[in-house]
């Protein structure tokens, strides 16, 4: 599987205060030692076991990623002399962490409180054993560092494929919406999209706060789809799989492909999505063509490239018979003709003296 890297300006960050005080973090923590140092930041969604740390290999520590501290690190801490405790521990303090979470709901050792107060880095503790705790900080962390990025386009989801329309403003992209949620059809966003990157390589898509359930269509004015539709007729967020260019060049820039064996991407927050240039002319059937996009685009990911299979028939079909007919001259005996004939045998005794 190919993992894709989202841009490195599109990288957030979160306080360790936002990360305590979330609502969403489903954790019973406490903050023991170190609040001058809530506001540091974490920019990492994973966290690390930083067990090696205490022996004195820091080597692949992050400090902007959270540290957990399980009841085999505490075990090891409290088998250390008093002094051991205190050089381990100051060596893990010293890489200026953001964060420090002792699992299981157990009190740290005086050395980790002291330390922690002295350095100024944020020491909590959390009831829940490593695995819940490890589990509930990735959830949350990758919902709030995720990178984003804002795209002006119309995203819909058309068969569960989720259809991002980009075009000049005007060309109709958001009739073309319209229509689709006429055909049953759902709309996640229209003008403004929100758009966040998730591991290993998906773009998620969902509308800005104000605009949600709203769409603008010219000499209507601003709608409700939700009101006039109801709920079935929208989706708060879907993954973008597959860009439709609308493109009212009427084939000027040449750019279409007229066979559909062209692969050809755009790239959102690193993330290169299958892209398709759709001509816009008086007369089409847009929505249908969307339509029939979104089923190809199931298609392709099921395997299946229509337009390949068919080139690739077309190109055996045309060696096929090229075998054929050479065969057929090869095998070929050529009839034999006047000019070509030998003359024919004279008896010696016929020949004229």
């Amino acid at each position: 599987m190919t993992v894709y890297e989202p841009p490195s300006n599109a990288i957030r960050s979160l306080t360790v205060r936002a990360l305590v005080e979330d609502a969403d973090l489903g954790l019973s923590v406490a903050v023991v030692a170190g609040g001058a140092g809530l506001d540091r930041p974490i920019t990492h969604h994973r966290i690390q076991k930083s067990g090696l740390a205490l022996v004195g290999h820091p080597h692949g520590i992050v400090p902007t990623r959270i540290q957990i501290l399980g009841e085999t690190e505490i075990s090891f801490i409290e088998s250390l002399s008093p002094a051991a405790q205190v050089e381990a521990v100051r060596h893990l303090f010293a890489l200026q962490l953001s964060l420090v979470v002792v699992t299981r709901g157990v009190s740290p050792p005086s050395v980790l409180v002291d330390e922690a107060t002295r350095s100024g880095t944020p020491l909590a503790v959390a009831r829940e054993r490593s695995s819940q705790a490890i589990t509930a900080i990735h959830a949350v962390l990758d919902e709030r560092l995720a990178p984003r990025a804002r795209v002006h386009g119309v995203l819909v989801d058309v068969f569960e494929v989720g259809v991002l329309l980009l075009g000049k403003s005007g060309i109709g992209k958001s009739e073309c919406a319209l229509e689709l949620v006429m055909r049953g059809h759902r709309l996640v966003a229209d003008d403004v999209i929100e758009c966040d990157f998730k591991p290993p390589g998906m773009v998620f898509g969902q509308p800005a706060v104000l605009l949600r359930h709203h769409i603008e269509v010219r000499g209507l004015g601003i709608l409700n789809i939700k009101d006039l539709y109801g709920v079935t007729a929208v989706r708060e967020r879907k993954r973008i799989d597959l860009v439709v260019h609308l493109d009212s060049s009427h084939g000027e820039s040449g750019a279409y492909d007229r066979l559909g064996i062209e692969d050809r991407h755009r790239e959102i927050l690193g993330v290169p999505i299958r892209e398709v240039s759709v001509p816009v002319r008086p007369g089409r059937n847009m929505s249908s063509i969307i339509e029939i996009a979104a089923r190809d685009e199931l298609l392709r990911q099921a395997g299946h490239n229509p337009a390949r299979e068919f080139i690739e028939r077309v190109d055996a079909e045309t060696t096929r018979s090229t075998r054929a007919a050479e065969l057929a001259a090869a095998t070929r005996q050529p009839r034999p003709t006047e000019s070509s004939a030998p003359p024919p045998v004279v008896p010696q005794g016929d020949r004229k003296k």
